[in-house]
């Protein structure tokens, strides 16, 4: 939802107003200078842990305390405009909240006066609970749409008279519905990509008929000819009207028109919000910008907190400009500059600033240097691989080592640049028996078990002392445990990582949170525990679930990790081949950036020479790591800073200690049209989806029965043996011997060396030999 032309829409019958004009002048900020290396932060805690638990403050100069020299001014800055430029890690949610915090409870700004804006429900919903924490409670924290939505629905009746039209959750059917008006074919990609066109559109205030020049004034990569992208946009804007239904930018073009047209409302809005606090504010599309002057009015109590180094959403919309041209429109702000990095090590630090060092561009002109604040670490680890299945198999093996080492499942991710990459890494921990967890799931507390469980606790709070199940249960942890028993929950997990692996560990979350809720708040009861659930269910303050986070680079944002393995670091995918432009290229940096700082202390990138098995290794590490990873060249290069790090190669030859190489597989193709395969769901299968399947029935029958011996006597869930994918492709392509069998994805060197001779077997119709089995 960002940046774009400055074209009028018409909204409730009037013109709104362009963006406000991008003033090009000194922004808030030059480069920052690191801090002293002799101050010494002693008590501060760390800026982005706390207790799980903390007791409230109980005064104002105690809301003070912990934070270090930046983020303690930012938090006594509280009259004027103010920018905080925040790097990675270095505590600026922190800051901010403290800030909202002492000034609520020094009397200088009431709760109710406050609105704090930011760009997703997880970061408000952590932000209320930080302020609640800090006896800020009454204080409003949402996203910019959450907000504009209350307004809307609460003035419309005023404003516009009747009711409002409804809101649709997904623009996807309008656009298909648009398509087939317009009598244009769509394929699935196209439709997202037509969508998200649409979404760009209106944030940045561009109507159909100024789409085209939009476009291509913006660089964007259009899905369609212009034209038709136009065209359908207008279509979809007329089956709005026609069905009485609103979408979420619709929400903010609506709340501009009102506060704009409607004097009296918008010195209502006023009266109710004095005071604004915006969380990354190099996100803010022009349309937001336009909301915030708005509630802003002729007032200046605004604080604002971005890294432009950051700025990952331009597709959408998003533009550093305001954060960068702060000082500008508010020549007498505040600026502080926070880049005391707590979150990583000195060797994660040292490779972030080594990526911005060698960025190009107006964000780059104000970069952070952070400084670490944490003791030395392991030097990052880089790893290059024959191919992308052989890259999954190795995290995937590293992952395990990590986990049987003590690193929880939970302190660990794997990032990609694509969606599409995660098939691969899905299957790859599952069959190493790793569970995991996607970004982007369905929040915690809105997980069934979890409701179940909630209605549980509560019940029990209410009846207990009637209730057989508590009796032998003393305390709160093991009346938990009691109750939560009776909805699924044991003291061991379940095998494998599917469906009820993920209803035990979400449980699981539930009996860890009781345990920590009890040690913190000595003689607590079930009823006080159920309240504190209540209130982060409130604040969509979930416990961590334990499970590896798989996530794209972009969904990351905002989130940290002990280790983090950032795959797939490769020419073509890092940038990504349709970035083109000088700017396109510098986003994709700012990405990586992204992705490096989301680590506290172990650190691998790794990339493959080929796609598939068997494909020609014509690719080569990212430019991005020119110059920083060891044995590069690069304007970059550096001394290294604790250590001599190195490129590990995976899957090679001729070393001593080297993992076995798996064999040779040519590109694969489809077994019945020849087609060269792609997609990792087709390459499991060597087949087209489309195309017709000629697998043996009889032996998929009895390879999932020998499948299921296995997975009995090893102890592990049966696709930790063989995925049903992998299964469905063995019956159809009835390997005669090693070589056919080696070249079908999803037998990889473990598994061929462990059931080879067992299925080979099986598909010449002879039983395995009882001296292999179970090997």
């Amino acid at each position: 939802m960002r940046p774009g032309s400055h074209s009028r829409p018409r909204v409730l019958g009037r013109v709104a107003p362009a963006a406000s004009v991008r003033l090009r002048a000194p922004a808030c900020g030059q480069p920052a200078q690191p801090s002293p290396p002799t101050w010494q932060h002693g008590g501060v805690t760390a800026a982005t842990h706390s207790t799980l638990f903390p007791q409230v403050p109980d005064s104002a100069d105690a809301v003070l305390e912990g934070l270090d020299p930046e983020q303690r001014e930012v938090a006594l800055a509280l009259h004027g405009p103010v920018c905080v430029l925040a790097g990675a890690g270095t505590g600026k949610t922190r800051a901010i909240t403290h800030r909202i915090a002492y000034g609520v409870r020094a009397g200088i700004l009431q709760p109710s006066s406050v609105l704090a804006v930011t760009f997703t429900n997880r970061a408000a919903g952590e932000m209320r609970g930080r302020l609640r924490q800090l006896g800020a409670a009454g204080v409003q924290a949402r996203t910019f749409h959450s907000a504009a939505l209350r307004q809307l629905q609460y003035f419309w009746p005023k404003a516009v008279g009747g009711s409002m039209p409804r809101l649709v959750d997904r623009k996807i059917q309008l656009v298909v519905d648009a398509a087939a008006a317009c009598r244009i074919r769509l394929d699935r990609g196209e439709l997202r990509d037509v969508t998200a066109e649409i979404e760009w559109s209106k944030v940045t205030q561009t109507v159909p008929g100024d789409y085209a020049l939009a476009a291509a004034k913006a660089g964007r990569v259009v899905p369609r000819n212009p034209a038709e992208v136009a065209q359908l946009y207008a279509a979809y804007e007329d089956l709005k009207r026609e069905r009485a239904v609103i979408d979420f930018e619709d929400v903010l073009l609506l709340t501009v028109a009102v506060l704009q047209d409607r004097h009296d409302i918008a010195d209502q809005v006023r009266a109710q919000y004095q005071h604004f606090v915006v969380d990354e504010y190099q996100d803010v599309s022009p349309l937001q910008q336009r909301l915030l002057e708005l509630w802003l009015g002729d007032r200046d109590s605004l604080c604002v907190v971005g890294d432009a180094s950051q700025t990952i959403y331009s597709f959408t919309g998003a533009t550093p400009d305001h954060l960068l041209d702060f000082r500008t429109r508010h020549p007498g702000a505040t600026v502080v500059k926070l880049v005391r990095d707590y979150r990583s090590t000195p060797q994660v630090v040292h490779l972030a600033n080594g990526l911005l060092a060698q960025a190009n561009g107006r964000a780059a002109d104000h970069r952070l240097e952070l400084v670490s604040q944490r003791a030395p670490g392991p030097e990052p680890v880089y790893t290059e691989y024959t191919d992308e299945p052989a890259e999954a198999e190795g995290a995937a093996r590293r992952i395990r080592e990590l986990m049987a080492a003590g690193v929880p499942a939970a302190e660990i991710a794997v990032l990609f640049r694509t969606n599409a990459q995660s098939e691969t890494y899905e299957q790859a921990l599952a069959d190493a028996g790793v569970p995991y967890q996607l970004r982007g799931a369905e929040r915690f507390f809105d997980r069934p078990e979890v409701r179940k469980a909630g209605i549980a606790l509560r019940a029990a709070s209410r009846f207990g002392g009637n209730d057989a199940l508590l009796d032998d249960a003393p305390d709160l942890p093991s009346q938990v445990r009691a109750v939560l028993s009776g909805e699924g929950w044991t003291t061991a997990p379940p095998a494998g990582s599917g469906a009820v692996r993920e209803r035990w560990e979400s449980l699981a979350a539930l009996v860890n949170l009781a345990q920590d809720f009890a040690a913190a708040r000595t003689g607590a009861t079930l009823a006080d525990l159920v309240a504190e659930l209540d209130e982060r269910a409130g604040a969509q303050h979930a416990p961590t679930v334990q499970g590896v986070t798989l996530a794209s680079l972009h969904s990351a944002k905002g989130l940290e990790w002990d280790v983090v393995f950032l795959v797939g670091v490769a020419e073509g995918m890092m940038p990504i081949t349709y970035a083109k432009t000088d700017e396109q290229i510098e986003e994709e940096r700012r990405l990586l950036y992204v992705g490096v700082t989301r680590a506290r202390e172990h650190l691998h990138v790794s990339w493959a020479l080929s796609r598939s098995p068997g494909g020609r290794p014509n690719r080569r590490p990212s430019r991005f790591l020119d110059g920083l990873r060891p044995g590069s060249t690069g304007a970059a290069a550096r001394a290294a800073t604790g250590g001599s790090g190195g490129v590990e190669r995976g899957y090679t030859s001729g070393t001593a200690g080297a993992v076995p190489r798996r064999t040779q597989r040519t590109p694969a193709r489809c077994r019945v049209c020849g087609r060269t395969l792609t997609d990792a769901g087709e390459m499991k299968l060597m087949r087209c989806e489309d195309c017709p399947s000629d697998m043996d029935e009889g032996l998929y029958e009895r390879l999932r029965e020998w499948r299921a011996e296995q997975a009995r006597r090893s102890g592990q869930p049966a696709f930790c043996v063989f995925t049903d994918k992998t299964l469905m492709a063995i019956a159809e392509a009835v390997p005669d011997d090693e070589g056919e069998l080696a070249r079908i994805p999803g037998v990889g060197v473990r598994k061929f060396n462990r059931f080879g001779t067992d299925v080979l077997a099986i598909c010449a119709g002879q039983e395995p030999g009882p001296e292999e089995a179970g090997n």
